[in-house]
């Protein structure tokens, strides 16, 4: 059984995934989305995390969240988790200002008071609300609904979420799908400064070109950890053919497939 912890004795580690296991009944071939997966993301660094689709980053991402039960393994990490979702894991045309989204993570979910629609204008979280929005350079457009976003606004909206909920780990899920080269400069140097104050960022990209770009470190995934280590290493020809076999290391766009979304 999967063990999920807030654990506070992690030190400068902010997340540990250690030997981490999911499968989906029903699977045709009877394998596993990840198989004994392991891996740490230190406080204060930006992390990749590629591979071809249905390589299970998205159920990765899930189990860290403890939204998946996995079958054996264990997650240790310090919270609050933020986590920027897919642009198609969104209704973009729910009812809904740019202030009131980047509020949600002021409030707690098990909280009926907190959670309700006045939770995120007590005065406590306003105030953060605001600080968020300045530092992604939304505060202009706190009341716009977010259908009227363009696409890095978008993106920018939930980082400003995570930002405002204090988060010590983001997780960041195709940041940079249908945003333009400006945009996607913006988020980068967004992240950096993230983790330059202590945050760990980890970003599931399809984005090769860009990596070196985002991060130091990438981490292959194909169910498994293929590869771990500077990003110059992992994208060897020889590497990204052990991790992208069966897949093409360019042009994919997240997780799909079977069960692994």
């Amino acid at each position: 059984m999967l063990t999920h912890t807030d654990s506070s004795s992690l030190g400068a580690t902010a997340l540990r995934v250690h030997n981490l296991t999911v499968r989906y009944a029903g699977h045709p071939y009877d394998r596993p989305a990840l198989e004994e997966v392991s891996l740490k993301l230190a406080a204060g660094t930006v992390t990749g995390l590629i591979g071809v689709n249905g390589a299970g980053k998205s159920t990765l991402f899930d189990a860290i969240m403890g939204l998946r039960h996995g079958d054996t393994g264990t997650v240790e990490l310090h919270r609050p988790v933020a986590y920027v979702p897919q642009h198609h894991h969104v209704d973009w045309n729910f009812p809904i200002s740019v202030a009131e989204v980047v509020g949600s993570g002021t409030t707690n979910p098990h909280n009926a008071w907190e959670w309700g629609v006045w939770g995120w204008r007590r005065p406590k979280n306003k105030k953060r609300i605001a600080a968020a929005l300045e530092r992604t350079n939304l505060a202009d457009l706190r009341r716009r609904p977010i259908a009227e976003l363009s696409g890095g606004q978008k993106k920018r909206v939930f980082v400003a979420r995570g930002i405002a909920q204090g988060a010590r780990v983001m997780l960041l899920d195709e940041p940079f799908a249908g945003v333009d080269e400006a945009s996607r400069a913006e988020i980068v140097a967004l992240l950096h400064e993230l983790a330059a104050e202590g945050v760990a960022v980890l970003v599931s990209t399809h984005d090769l070109t860009h990596l070196p770009q985002l991060c130091e470190r990438a981490v292959l995934l194909n169910r498994r950890v293929v590869a771990d280590g500077p990003v110059a290493e992992v994208l060897a020809p020889e590497v990204l053919a052990e991790g992208f076999a069966g897949g093409s290391p360019r042009g994919f766009a997240g997780d799909g497939g079977y069960a692994c979304v």
